[in-house]
């Protein structure tokens, strides 16, 4: 029996470095013998600085790495991010106060013993609130500009539920210190000229300009879009989405505030636009902001014009770079002794900011699935293979429902969005129930979803219109005892958390002199 023991990333940025750390850090305690861990990586590489949005589950992988908030939250520029507010996606408005939903990160299950959807609707004809803001307090705290926490609050806790925003550039510098320096992880820089396979079809080395050949046992393909091992090395062929997601290009800038002391918004901005949509992001010196669109309603100078109207005339931006999407997955992740992580598994628009939460789900996986021995890596290859295609067919469903939804039809790009032709079957099933009633917990089996009922909840009664919501809740009687306790609940605990909380940029530019207290 051959052990597994050498591990070979090829690729830097956040997924190859995430990789690298989140490796390391599990392996030494689940491999029963010594494993060495080897990035390599093209020298003179540079992370992209974008500002990237991150759910709550990186406040868990951070911990699991031994990098604590303050560190994480000094060097990466980092903000705290509570969820994604949606203007203009139902309609289409020159007031996006009038058409916004939120999408929270404070789910229903963190303060309701049972699912509040039979009380709100029950309520919904004489008391006409949001959903959000029916469930959460956390849409409140928003609009107000507030942080999730207090300067005496320990480290990854918080009053709500909390991801970040993060300059992705700062991110990845980070993760390759703690690697390297802390962990132990060989870093190599070169250039990637050759793979090379044994008679099995397995890599057995790869060949680099400056470092010679470089051997190991599972190789991790980090190269990105290029994706050098399992695309072009291995042939796995690439399942297009483009027929679902519309959106195949999109620019992105860096915009400083207007002054020092400007707010941060403590979440995620996605505006609607002619030709796809707009993203906003606060970071601590800057935001960072790009419009997502179909090339075929929108030149690339269009939509720099509108995003230049949308970023207002004294936000003239530097640099504007332009990004060509292809949205889709490789055939399968896991091909012989290779996997794909990151954009070389795979790519989707950044709605619902899924690219970090994907890289951070497949290093999981992979970790808790990792051959001890060669002969193990076919059974792993499957079980891995079979939850990749389920949990991507389950983002592109989530995705694809914000557009099935929205009511905007002034324009070609909303109007191609919303023909039947263009959504997964498994949307068309869910979306034909709920016209007359919501989401049930048995259309959500898969508890390894990325996205489950709850998230579909915020976006389906989010978008929906009033008499569609109430066709729904035509069908309800009186809500129980214990939802209407948890919505009394709710109203007292605005009243002191309001009085606990300040604002999120005074919270921001505390933590330039001070630290959150270490939990115990």
């Amino acid at each position: 029996m051959s052990q597994v023991s050498r591990l070979v990333i090829v690729g830097g940025g956040i997924a190859g470095w995430l990789t690298a750390a989140y490796m390391a850090r599990t392996l030494c305690d689940k491999v029963n013998h010594d494993i060495r861990i080897t990035l390599v990586e093209s020298p003179g590489s540079t992370p992209v600085g974008v500002g990237e949005g991150c759910w709550p589950s990186l406040r868990n992988t951070l911990a699991h790495l031994g990098i604590s908030e303050n560190r994480f939250m000094q060097e990466c520029q980092a903000t705290f991010n509570q969820g994604t507010r949606f203007e203009n996606w139902r309609h289409h408005s020159a007031n996006t106060d009038n058409d916004a939903f939120y999408h929270l990160f404070d789910t229903p299950t963190l303060n309701w013993p049972v699912s509040p959807v039979p009380f709100w609707l029950s309520h919904l004809r004489d008391d006409p609130h949001p959903f959000a803001d029916s469930v959460s307090i956390q849409q409140q705290v928003c609009e107000a500009g507030l942080a999730p926490k207090q300067l005496s609050t320990p480290e990854f806790q918080g009053h709500l539920n909390y991801g970040y925003h993060v300059d992705a550039g700062k991110f990845a510098n980070l993760l390759s210190r703690v690697a390297s320096y802390e962990m132990g992880v060989s870093h190599i820089q070169a250039d990637l000229t050759h793979v090379h396979h044994n008679p099995t079809g397995a890599i057995s080395h790869i060949t680099t300009r400056q470092a010679g050949d470089i051997a190991g046992d599972i190789f991790i393909d980090c190269t990105g879009f290029s994706s050098r091992l399992l695309a072009q090395s291995m042939n796995v062929p690439f399942v297009d989405y483009s027929h679902i997601l519309l959106a195949d290009r999109a620019i992105a800038v860096q915009v400083p505030y207007a002054s020092d002391d400007a707010e941060i918004p403590p979440f995620t901005r996605a505006v609607a636009q002619d030709a796809g949509w707009i993203w906003d992001i606060g970071l601590r010196n800057r935001r960072g902001a790009g419009y997502v669109y179909r090339s075929a309603d929108c030149s690339d100078l269009q939509a720099r014009e509108a995003l230049m109207t949308y970023l207002g005339d004294e936000q003239m931006p530097g640099d504007i770079r332009v990004i060509p999407l292809r949205p889709g997955r490789r055939a399968k992740a896991w091909q012989h002794n290779c996997v794909a992580i990151g954009m070389s598994a795979g790519f989707i628009e950044p709605l619902e900011s899924c690219a970090l939460l994907m890289i951070e789900d497949a290093c999981k996986q992979v970790a808790d699935l990792f051959p001890a021995r060669q002969e193990d890596i076919p059974h792993a290859a499957a079980l891995y293979n079979d939850n990749f295609i389920r949990r991507w067919d389950n983002v592109v469903e989530f995705i694809k429902l914000h557009y099935v939804l929205s009511g905007r039809e002034d324009t070609a790009f909303w109007l191609d969005n919303k023909r039947e032709s263009t959504w997964p079957d498994g949307l068309k099933q869910k979306l034909l129930r709920w016209q007359s009633a919501p989401p049930a917990s048995y259309e959500f089996p898969d508890c390894q979803s990325l996205f489950t009922r709850e998230h579909y909840e915020f976006i389906l009664f989010g978008m929906q219109s009033e008499t569609q919501l109430q066709t729904m809740a035509d069908s309800y009687g009186k809500a129980s005892d214990l939802a209407r306790m948890a919505s009394a609940a709710l109203e007292e605990r605005w009243g002191y958390t309001q009085a606990k909380l300040g604002s999120h940029r005074a919270l921001i530019t505390a933590l330039e002199k001070d630290r959150f207290p270490r939990a115990r």
